[in-house]
């Protein structure tokens, strides 16, 4: 099972990793491998998780407030997800 997930985050990079990080683990995810992407002056960013349930991808940008929407997608979805927010994030 793979999930794609989409916050939305009144804190920082560090702060809004961390945050996911909290979130997941309240909803039961535990976590074998994380890793956090983001460019300093772009105000979203894409973390990416290894799980007992899962592999997810998060893309997180700038809101009033913390947020989390998980969405359950194939493994090719995943992949194509992570593709194409590392390319935007690169400015590819």
């Amino acid at each position: 099972m793979a999930y794609i997930g989409f916050a939305r985050t009144n804190l920082g990079p560090y702060e809004t990793y961390e945050k996911i990080l909290e979130e997941l683990k309240k909803r039961e995810f535990k976590i074998k491998f994380s890793k956090h992407h983001w460019m300093g002056d772009a105000p979203f960013g894409l973390v990416i998780v290894e799980t007992d349930k899962g592999d997810l991808a998060i893309r997180w940008s700038l809101g009033k407030s913390f947020e989390l929407r998980l969405e359950r997608v194939s493994e090719e979805d995943l992949n194509e997800f992570i593709e194409d927010t590392l390319e935007y994030l690169s400015g590819d």
